[in-house]
């Protein structure tokens, strides 16, 4: 049985996973700080800490673990506390990073375009860098390090019928209101991953022997353009897209050029991801009868 920590565990693909690893038959703890209120299976345990104090990380380091998955590491003084923390007492550790380490690109970008091992580290807090550049830093610490074997998992946005940033959401209703959307660059490409799909990679993490950095997004990928014309098509009425708005009505997709991965890496280690094109209009018309619901 396998001894498993989570980090961060307690919404949308953080308690996906756990469920994945508590039905795996793993031992699995989750360590937050105890604010989100979620129920999680009966066999997992929980540790209350504070993830920017080290002080408070260490109570998690007193124990061995097969596997720890970081979901709530967004800094260099982060990295180096798990560094601290946990050398010497995890056979592998996961790190959520994010397709943000990367620069825009008309190309599908592999994980060669962003090197963490020799990345200049810049020791500060997360409340002291950009969630860019903190995430650039996590990597180029745990890599260069090297306490112990790590994956940093680049997803991309990662969306699905719980997802509490709205993202999605905020389209669907400013279509269905006829508000406008702010979108700079309507051809530029993007990727996505679904929520359930980004828990089955990482839990999948556990039985594999990949480390490094590896990109996770589903196979395909979406222009703004697109992405507004299946939206407006489910709901009904066209979408009003202008390039300057109000930062209100401005997408929280507005990317000005494209920015998607190559996932090339984890399919060849043997990952099937699911196909963007197959679940995106499926989640759009949930979100969509959600909200006619809503306000039915």
């Amino acid at each position: 049985m396998k001894k498993v920590l989570v980090l961060g565990g307690t919404r949308f693909f953080g308690k996906r996973l756990v469920q994945l690893l508590v039905e795996a038959g793993a031992d699995v703890t989750v360590a937050t700080r105890g604010l989100t209120q979620v129920e999680l299976p009966t066999a997992v345990k929980r540790m209350t800490l504070d993830r920017d104090n080290v002080h408070s990380l260490a109570a998690a380091g007193e124990e061995q673990w097969d596997v720890v998955y970081d979901n709530i590491c967004y800094s260099s003084q982060n990295a180096l506390d798990a560094c601290t923390v946990f050398r010497g007492k995890v056979g592998k550790y996961v790190l959520t990073s994010t397709l943000s380490v990367y620069d825009y690109a008309e190309e599908p970008l592999q994980e060669e375009a962003f090197d963490p091992y020799t990345y200049a580290i810049n020791l500060k807090t997360r409340d002291e860098t950009t969630y860019q550049e903190g995430k650039r830093q996590a990597e180029a610490v745990f890599f260069q390090e090297k306490a112990f074997p790590v994956v940093a998992v680049r997803f991309p946005i990662v969306l699905a019928e719980d997802d509490y940033t709205q993202r999605l959401w905020f389209h669907i209703e400013h279509v269905q209101e006829e508000r406008p959307i702010g979108i700079t660059n309507p051809a530029a490409q993007m990727g996505f991953i679904h929520a359930q799909e980004a828990a089955q990679f990482l839990a999948w993490l556990t039985t594999t022997s990949i480390t490094g950095p590896v990109n996770a997004c589903s196979d395909g990928t979406v222009s703004l353009a697109k992405l507004m014309e299946t939206i407006a098509q489910t709901v009904g009425k066209p979408a009003r897209i202008e390039q300057t708005t109000d930062a209100s009505d401005a997408s929280p997709f507005g990317f000005l050029a494209s920015l998607y991965m190559d996932n090339g890496k984890a399919k060849a280690a043997g990952f099937p991801f699911w196909v963007l094109n197959e679940w995106f209009p499926a989640l759009v018309k949930h979100l969509n009868e959600k909200y006619t619901a809503e306000k039915a």
